[in-house]
């Protein structure tokens, strides 16, 4: 019967096909504060796999991903919007990048404190984009010139801005203000009474910013990539990310 302990023994000391390597997830900032930043533990327990989160931008994401240094990749708007704003776009020629969509989060125009505007047209934001709509008096408010300010360097929310409201093209307006992240964009617009901008409505009511509302929500598309169909681990984690995602809580 000593064949049999040894058998058993021999089972408890084989890996478990679950345990994986620690899978590297890497890209947009966005999607790693609205999601990873607070919730990696608990996406860990659900899926039952070892996370290592970088931040940095949806393409840095998708180049990590195709060259074999990430698993998955994080963006932040629709990968051909990511793709068209690449100028990285010989390193991302692969068609086998698999996008599976876990959350949408709302973007809030957001404006000054001493604004008294808070309602527009989906056509007088684009307006404003464009250059046409220039004095905040023309919406009603005070004889102020109107100054917009959008994350810059391809970010993913300010791709949705585009896509949502220009067509997919960059705005005509003069003097726009591009800032590097959201957070910096929040402040500046709060210090000027003249300026609008687009963040995520979770960090516009965490800084108390007033909102423009229009009849009309933009949403920005959070999702996960993979190189091909997702391995089981893969798959576990995105299908964790989605359930927390979804989570009352989130």
């Amino acid at each position: 019967m000593a064949w049999l302990g040894l058998f058993i023994l021999s089972l408890f000391a084989l890996p478990d096909p679950a345990d994986a390597d620690t899978l590297i997830i890497q890209g947009s900032t966005t999607f790693a504060r609205h999601l990873l930043d607070n919730k990696t533990a608990e996406i860990e327990a659900a899926s039952g796999q070892k996370l290592t989160v970088i931040p940095n931008k949806s393409v840095p994401g998708l180049i990590a991903l195709q060259e074999g240094r990430a698993d998955i990749a994080m963006i932040s708007a629709p990968l051909e919007n990511e793709l068209r704003s690449s100028n990285a776009m010989d390193q991302l020629a692969s068609t086998k990048f698999r996008v599976h969509e876990i959350a949408r989060v709302r973007i809030a125009i957001v404006v000054n404190s001493a604004n008294k505007v808070r309602a527009a047209t989906a056509d007088q934001v684009t307006k404003i984009l464009n250059g046409e709509i220039k004095n905040w008096s023309e919406l009603g408010g005070d004889d102020l010139p109107i100054r917009v300010v959008l994350v810059g360097e391809g970010g993913g929310l300010t791709l949705m801005v585009e896509r949502e409201l220009l067509g997919s093209r960059p705005p005509k307006a003069q003097n726009v203000l591009f800032v590097k992240t959201p957070v910096q964009l929040v402040k500046i617009v709060g210090q000027e009474p003249g300026y609008l901008g687009f963040a995520q409505l979770d960090l516009a009511k965490q800084q108390q910013m007033p909102e423009l509302k229009v009849e009309h929500p933009i949403e920005q598309i959070l999702s996960l990539v993979t190189l091909g169909e997702p391995t089981k681990q893969m798959q576990a984690v995105i299908d964790a990310a989605r359930r927390v995602s979804a989570s009352p809580n989130n």
